[in-house]
């Protein structure tokens, strides 16, 4: 069975390039268009990894994973951000919410699928 893998981002261009890259490499994937979205798609089922953008609207990726930390049975799920954002202070805070990896937009595809499967479980 392959394994799932949450993808979160506002820009749908984006989500498809992510999407795409994973999905020909095998992985099965979820698309959120927000951290309030993807909360709503942590209902239990196994999600192996989530890959999240930092800036969106509604709640945005550091806010998305404190809140995914708390919710029972993803509260060990790796998360990579795939983000614009390259500031140290935002690393610290992904990083003091639990995020295990941080790659900066635009990304290579190889270089992600290498990231996921150090981090996907």
């Amino acid at each position: 069975m392959s394994k799932t893998i949450l993808v979160v981002d506002d820009s749908a261009s984006m989500r498809q390039m992510i999407g795409l890259t994973l999905k020909g490499a095998g992985y099965s994937v979820i698309e959120a268009t927000d951290g309030k979205d993807a909360l709503g798609k942590l209902d239990g089922r196994k999600i192996n990894l989530i890959v999240s953008d930092v800036n969106m609207p509604n709640m945005d990726g550091i806010a998305f994973v404190q809140a995914a930390k708390q919710v029972a049975g993803y509260r060990f799920t790796p998360v990579i951000m795939l983000t614009t954002e390259g500031s140290e202070d935002k690393k610290q805070q992904g990083k003091a919410a639990g995020v295990r990896a941080w790659m900066v937009k635009p990304f290579q595809p190889a270089m992600l699928l290498d990231a996921v499967s150090k981090l996907v479980i």
